[in-house]
C-alpha cells in the first residue's frame, strides 16, 4: 500500500498519507494538519489513514464558490472513493471537532466497512444557538487570566484575516488559543503551516450542513460502538454537559473527558489518550 498520494475527486485533488501499521484508523479532515497531532506511539500500533476532504485543498479552476449544493453527500463519497482506492476493510473511522460530523455521517452513509467511530472534541450540533452555549460557558467558567489573553490574541484576527482571507478559517483557530488549549498560552501557528483552507467549502460545512446536524439524533440505531473524547477545558465545544446522559442512553457510546486538556487531547495529554483510545479499540467487541 502507497505511504501516501492523491485521490482524484471531480477536480478536487484530496491526499492521504498513511503511517504505522496494525488496524486501521482513518482519520477524516486535512492529512497535512492531523498528521501533526497524532504521536508515533499510537501509530506504532495501529495504522493511520489521514485524509483530505474538499475544505482543505483548492477547488478546481473557475468552481471556487460554486456547486456547493449536495457537498456534504459529495464529502462522504470522496471518503468512501479514498477507501476504495487504499483497499481498505473493516476501518475505524474518526474526525476531530467539526469533521467528526463527517465520521459519524460517513459511518452511517457507508457502514458495512466500519468496525468504529471516534468522536473527538465536538459538540453535539455546530447550530448558532449552541455555539452561543460555547460563549456562554467560556464567560462562566474561564479565568481572568484566560480572558485577558483571548482579547488580547483576538485582536489581532482582523488584520490576520486582511492580510491573508483565504486563510481565515486558519488565523481563527490560532487567535483562539485561549479556548482551545489547557495552556492557553500555547501558540498553534506551526500546527497551520501549509494547511489549504477551501474557504467555500468549510463555509459550507460548517455554517450550514454541520449546523442542520444533531449528533444526539444521529447517534440512534447505531449497531457499532463510538468513543467521544472531550477536553475539560475546551471552550470551542463546551459546555460537556451537551453530552451528558450519552452514555446511559446508548449502552455503544463510551465518553472520556481528558481534564488537562483543551481542544486537543491527542497532543497535550499524548500518553493518556494513546491509552485510553486503544484500550477501548482492542477491549469493545466491534458490534452491538
Amino acid at each position: 500500500m502507497e505511504n501516501s498520494g492523491i485521490v482524484e475527486r471531480d477536480g478536487f485533488s484530496l491526499g492521504y498519507s498513511i503511517e504505522g501499521e496494525g488496524i486501521p484508523l482513518m482519520v477524516i479532515g486535512s492529512a497535512v494538519y492531523y498528521r501533526r497531532l497524532f504521536s508515533n506511539t499510537l501509530k506504532s500500533g495501529f495504522r493511520l489513514i489521514f485524509i483530505d476532504h474538499r475544505g482543505h485543498v483548492p477547488s478546481p479552476a473557475g468552481q471556487a464558490g460554486s456547486d456547493l449544493d449536495g457537498l456534504l453527500d459529495r464529502v462522504l463519497d470522496d471518503v468512501e472513493a479514498i477507501r476504495e482506492h487504499l483497499g481498505l476493510r473493516d476501518l475505524i473511522v474518526a474526525g476531530h471537532s467539526g469533521n467528526a460530523f463527517l465520521a459519524l455521517e460517513y459511518a452511517r452513509k457507508y457502514p458495512a466497512e466500519v468496525r468504529k467511530i471516534v468522536l473527538l472534541n465536538t459538540a453535539p450540533s455546530n447550530s448558532s444557538e449552541r455555539q452561543q452555549q460555547s460563549i456562554a460557558f467560556f464567560e462562566a467558567d474561564a479565568s481572568e487570566e484566560r480572558k485577558d489573553k483571548f482579547q488580547q490574541d483576538f485582536a489581532l484576527l482582523p488584520g490576520d484575516i486582511e492580510r491573508e482571507p483565504e486563510r481565515r478559517f486558519a488565523h481563527m483557530c490560532i487567535r483562539m488559543g485561549a479556548h482551545s488549549f489547557y495552556d492557553y498560552g500555547y501558540d498553534a501557528t506551526a500546527m497551520w503551516e501549509d494547511v489549504h483552507t477551501n474557504m467555500p467549502v468549510i463555509d459550507v460545512l460548517w455554517g450550514d450542513a454541520f449546523a442542520r446536524l444533531n449528533m444526539l439524533e444521529r447517534l440512534e440505531g447505531l449497531d457499532k460502538p463510538v468513543f467521544i473524547g472531550l477536553g475539560q477545558y475546551d471552550y470551542l465545544i463546551g459546555p460537556l454537559t451537551l453530552w451528558d446522559g450519552i452514555e446511559e442512553k446508548h449502552d455503544y457510546v463510551r465518553k472520556v473527558v481528558f481534564d488537562r486538556s483543551g481542544h486537543n487531547p491527542m497532543l497535550e495529554e499524548p500518553e493518556r489518550f494513546e491509552a485510553l483510545l486503544a484500550e477501548w479499540i482492542h477491549s469493545v467487541p466491534d458490534r452491538y
